[in-house]
């Protein structure tokens, strides 16, 4: 699954970031093509893509079948361990609680997410359990990379679903 360019020294971290926050993104496209929530992860290790996720909670039925949690449990196989050490997780939207906490679990070294969620962001914005000091392991957490377009990927998508259930309701109504 090499998707990883060759950087260079002169590559910035903020550049790699933003690349890798742009695969990301390809892979909520995946999840809104499939009629999920277009949320979606990457996992790097050593600036080599080591795993994908992307949100599939609707077509699943499973509360529990999110981006980071379908990249992490990817990553496990392909790493042969539950420990991710020395790895990044590159997620579209703030992770939740049950993520921030398999994060902990899994010794992710660094969280970068692009679009914070006001209600239930759970590194830094309504919480911050990837960096609960009281927990055995903290991840250093880089916020807001490509933060405008992944808010518009959720907006548009969202914007969508409310027009669509609307000329359902519209269309019951008339018929």
């Amino acid at each position: 699954m090499n998707q990883s360019p060759v950087f260079s020294e002169e590559f910035t971290q903020i550049e790699k970031d933003q690349y890798f926050m742009a695969l990301a993104m390809e892979q909520a496209n995946e999840a809104e093509a499939r009629g999920e929530v277009p949320v979606g992860a990457v996992l790097v290790k050593d600036n080599e893509v080591i795993a994908t996720g992307y949100n599939l909670s609707i077509s699943h039925h499973d509360p529990c079948a999110h981006a980071e949690i379908d990249c992490i449990k990817a990553a496990g196989k392909v790493l042969s361990n539950y420990r991710l050490l020395d790895t990044t997780l590159y997620v579209t939207l703030e992770p939740c609680a049950m993520c921030a906490g398999a994060m902990v679990h899994a010794r992710i070294k660094r969280l970068v997410f692009g679009a914070t969620d006001q209600k239930t962001g759970a590194a830094g914005t309504v919480l911050d359990l990837v960096r609960q000091s009281n927990f055995n392991h903290q991840l250093e957490v880089t916020s807001g990379v490509l933060a405008d377009a992944c808010a518009e990927q959720l907006s548009s998508f969202f914007r969508r679903r409310r027009k669509e259930k609307k000329a359902l309701k519209a269309a019951a109504k008339n018929a």
